[in-house]
């Protein structure tokens, strides 16, 4: 994949500047070499939501639920992608451009009030990612005390926590990065390799149980985990909005370059707009197919056997996936898979939420988000900060599989801000030659429609608001 030339620390990143125009591939092979913002968010994704949620989904539904894992891993792109769009044109973040969106005050808008209040329930599922890691870490490498004992996973939770400061504050996250997607890539050829050969097994399955897998239906003693499913299994509110910054700094929106109403510039919004389209089909893809296996799995192995992930022997429990089909030794495989995989989110969260957090900071008026040494300085000391919040929720929950359920559950609603929002400032975009074509257009309606039912239901339901 190709990288921009020059580092943070020489050029504003957020800045839309002449100098740095680049025209855009204008082949599908040349598109390829500039993928990259959503690679780094199916590294993210493949993490909480698939390896933890989705398996205890599957381990308490069975099959049932399939149609919805289909869903929450297809509606969203839709929505992610006019994100994307809005991004590159005009060269401001999701929250920044949310900031836009009445009813507002001077210092933001509602939908930013929201998405602290939103970031707030996903501490307690970052948490649980961290609380995840050190389980696994506990079981492969018990060096204080018994493994799962409280004294073993806070010990690796200080570890966890000193290493992914380290990483991000050493300026070598790219290299992280790229050894955290392929993990995730070997995880995930496992996982869908072991899938495929269940069949072959006692736990298989056949097209049976994918047919009834499909009916939509939500068995009775799902919906909460359903809902939490939804808000964190594949692109999330949260994923959505971090995307939009890391198209910034790949530098979709920098290449494109100002709005200067120039022949020029409309060809090389087309052909970024096209590069971004890809990023975004590809990490779709990479998003359903991993979900899919790992509920499979779930519905495959768990669910007959009635073992349902739960506290902290959540990661003994998911590892009888691989050891009940193809024996203990691959007990190591998955903790080492684990690892890699909740590692990698973590380090996702780490590099994106201190971004997320600056950048509202700025609106609400606290700091200068437009002066890059004030972002960066700002970014550098919320690094340090936030991982160890984080760790301290598992440390008094302990309990992963809740603590991502409850940060879903808050996703799942500040998607439907989410949805507001592109539809709002879609309609007071001021230039709309570059809205995408009908096809485009028409999925992203059938999205926000879908994501604005089964969200106003959802969150109606979970707080106890029967509407029939």
């Amino acid at each position: 994949m190709t990288s921009t030339t020059a580092g943070p620390e020489q050029r504003d990143l957020y800045a839309l500047r002449a100098e740095d125009v680049q025209e855009p591939p204008t082949t599908f092979r040349g598109r390829l070499r500039y993928l990259g913002p959503g690679m780094i968010l199916s590294a993210a994704v493949v993490g909480s939501g698939e390896l933890i949620l989705t398996t205890s989904l599957g381990a308490r539904a069975g099959f049932a639920l399939m149609w919805l894992i289909i869903v929450a891993t297809t509606v969203k792109v839709w929505v992610q992608m006019e994100l994307g769009r809005l991004t590159v044109l005009y060269g401001r973040p999701a929250l920044e451009a949310f900031s836009d969106v009445a009813p507002r005050t001077r210092r933001g808008s509602w939908i930013n009030y929201l998405w602290i209040g939103m970031d707030f329930a996903k501490m307690f599922q970052r948490g649980g990612i961290i609380g995840g890691t050190a389980a696994a870490c506990s079981i492969l490498f018990p060096i204080v005390g018994e493994p799962l004992s409280r004294e073993s996973t806070t010990v690796w939770c200080v570890v966890i926590v000193v290493v992914t400061i380290a990483i991000l504050q050493s300026s070598k996250y790219s290299i992280v990065e790229t050894a955290s997607v392929i993990a995730v890539a070997m995880f995930t050829m496992i996982t869908v390799g072991l899938a495929v050969a269940l069949p072959f097994t006692e736990f298989g399955w056949n097209m049976g149980d994918i047919a009834g897998g499909l009916e939509l239906a939500v068995p009775v003693g799902a919906l909460g985990l359903a809902v939490a499913m939804f808000g964190s299994t594949g692109v999330g509110a949260d994923e959505m909005t971090t995307y939009t910054y890391w198209c910034m700094e790949k530098g979709y929106a920098r290449w494109t370059g100002p709005a200067d109403g120039t022949p020029e510039r409309d060809r090389r919004a087309e052909g970024w707009l096209k590069v971004m389209r890809l990023d975004v089909a590809v990490s779709w893809l990479v998003c359903t197919v991993c979900t899919v296996a790992f509920y499979i799995i779930g519905a495959s192995v768990l669910h007959p056997q009635g073992l349902v992930p739960e506290g902290n022997e959540m990661i003994t429990t998911l590892s009888r996936m691989y050891t009940d089909t193809i024996g203990g030794w691959a007990e190591i495989v998955f903790l080492l898979g684990t690892i890699a995989v909740l590692f990698s989110t973590n380090i996702g969260s780490t590099a994106s939420v201190p971004r997320l957090w600056t950048n509202t900071l700025g609106i609400i008026g606290v700091l200068d988000w437009k002066n890059p040494e004030v972002r960066r300085k700002t970014i550098r000391l919320l690094t340090f900060c936030f991982p160890p919040l984080w760790a301290s929720f598992y440390l008094f929950v302990q309990s992963p599989v809740l603590m991502v359920q409850i940060g879903g559950i808050g996703s799942g609603i500040f998607l439907v801000a989410v949805v507001i929002g592109v539809w709002y400032l879609r309609a007071k975009e001021p230039d709309k030659r570059f809205r995408p074509n009908p096809f485009i257009t028409g999925a992203l309606v059938v999205s926000s429609i879908a994501i604005m039912t089964l969200g106003v239901y959802s969150a109606l339901e979970v707080f106890g608001i029967s509407i029939g």
